[in-house]
This record gives structure tokens, C-alpha cells and sequence, in this order.
């Protein structure tokens, strides 16, 4: 199915490895330039180029922490007018709120909240007098589920969550498109850290934590990266303008409900 997406420019953020990464690719697919951030400068050069050779598409490596106004403003100096943006960002750590101070608080929300709105607002009147823009915020399966040990997480992004459901609704008759993309548990780096310590803390190997979470999920394996960047690229289709403000979930099934 062609997506409608030849010659389309998009920012890609937190694209050096994992979901991000994942999302660069199918979008490059698809016949998409892309601007894509990241903090290390290395990794992210080497997946450029990897993505280039894969596809031959324009690939724009800018390094830099979006969750600040200058690494936001780097990747808008190298795509001004972006048809698509990817809101992606690192997780605050797990743990007991007990243990957080209002620091910690103020960086998860910055991060993961503030961080994609003052993006979103950075691009939106300009996708919206050019009749055509998708955003795509990358959020996580506890907005619906919240897993108790990433209670930062769970609020930072429950509040995006809140924002974008009204902001998607204003802008809809423009043909700018936003949706989330909710991952339960794909193949990153950061899910394999879950299980390391989960294995640390209960005593068990990394294989025996992997097995046990892994059968709990109703799919029996975790999921491709791969997979999520192409639900990704779907969710910035030409072809999607009547799926608006909507919470796409790609957790194997683990979320029991009749309704999604």
C-alpha cells in the first residue's frame, strides 16, 4: 500500500536506536527525508548512514537534547517546514515515588511532556496553513495500564496524553493529523534493562525474568521494533485524516479490555 508519503519531510526525534530508530527507517521506506536528533552524536551519524544506504533517501543527522529549547530549535534550523514530526524521548528511571524529589519530577515532565508540546507548537500553525501535517507522539502502554514502578512515566505522559486529545481536535479540519503510538514490550535497550534488574533484585537470571514476562503476554514474544516503526509510518499516511486525537496500543494484547 502506497502511503501517499514520496518527497515528505520529517523530524525524527530519539532516532539513533530502539523505537525511534525503528520509525526513521519505515518512514525512509516510504520515500520520506528525514531530520533525525539524538544526544550521541556517533550512534546517531551511524544510523544515518545506515538509513541512507537502506534507502537512498536524504538523511539529516542533528545531534542534541530536544528536551531543551536549543536542541529543538537545531533540528527546526535543519527542517524548517516539516510535513511530519515524531515526538520521541527516553523514559525516566524506575523506582519508588517515595525516592523522587521535585527535581526528579520536573525532569520526567520536561522531558516527556513539555518537551513534545513545545515541539508540537513549534510546527503545527505551519502545517496547518500548508494544508498537511501528522504528528505522532510516542507515548507508552501504562497511559492505559500504568506500571507501578514507572510512576513518572506514568504521569509525565499521561498529561501529554490529555494535551494532544484536545489539540488534535482543533486542528483536524486542517488536514494536521495527531495520534499516539502507545509501545507495551518491544526488543530496546531499555526493556532489556527492565529485565536486567528485575533479574538483579528477584535473584534470577536475565533468561528466567525473560521467559516468565514474555508468556505473560497474550502474543508469547516481545515485539519488533521493526513492526512498531511501520505502524508508525501508517500513522502519518495521507491517507489517515479521519483517524484523529487517537491512542494506538502494540502490546501483544497484554491490556485486557473490551474496548481499547
Amino acid at each position: 500500500m502506497d502511503l501517499g508519503l514520496k518527497g515528505k519531510k520529517a523530524i525524527v526525534c530519539a532516532a539513533s536506536k530502539g523505537l525511534g530508530r525503528a520509525c526513521a527507517i519505515s518512514l525512509a521506506r516510504e520515500g520520506v527525508d528525514l531530520v533525525i536528533t539524538a544526544r550521541t552524536a556517533a550512534d546517531l551519524e551511524k544510523t544515518a548512514e545506515e538509513i541512507r544506504q537502506m534507502t537512498g533517501v536524504n538523511v539529516t543527522a542533528v545531534p542534541g537534547d530536544i528536551t531543551s529549547e536549543a536542541g529543538r530549535a537545531a533540528a527546526l534550523a535543519a527542517c524548517p517546514q516539516p510535513d511530519i514530526l515524531i515526538n520521541n524521548n527516553g523514559g525516566p528511571p524506575r523506582g519508588d515515588f517515595r525516592e523522587w524529589g521535585r527535581e526528579d519530577w520536573i525532569k520526567a515532565v520536561d522531558a516527556n511532556m513539555l518537551a513534545p508540546i513545545l515541539f508540537i507548537k513549534s510546527v503545527v500553525d505551519g502545517m496547518t496553513e500548508r494544508k498537511f501535517g501528522r504528528i505522532v507522539n510516542i507515548t507508552s502502554a501504562s497511559v492505559k495500564s500504568p506500571i507501578p514502578e514507572l510512576g513518572m512515566s506514568n504521569g509525565a505522559r499521561a498529561g501529554l496524553t490529555g494535551f494532544v486529545a484536545g489539540l488534535a481536535r482543533q486542528v483536524a479540519r486542517h488536514n494536521v493529523i495527531i495520534n499516539n503510538l502507545l509501545p507495551g514490550p518491544f526488543l530496546t535497550d531499555r526493556l532489556r534493562g527492565g529485565f536486567q534488574e528485575a533479574a538483579r533484585r528477584t535473584n534470577r537470571s536475565v533468561d528466567e525474568v525473560v521467559q516468565e514476562r514474555l508468556a505473560a503476554t497474550p502474543a508469547g514474544r516481545a515485539g519488533d521494533p521493526a513492526e512498531f516503526g511501520d505502524a508508525c509510518a501508517f500513522l502519518c499516511s495521507a491517507k489517515i485524516s479521519f483517524m484523529v486525537g487517537q491512542n494506538l496500543l502494540l502490546d501483544g494484547g497484554a491490556f485486557n479490555s473490551s474496548m481499547s
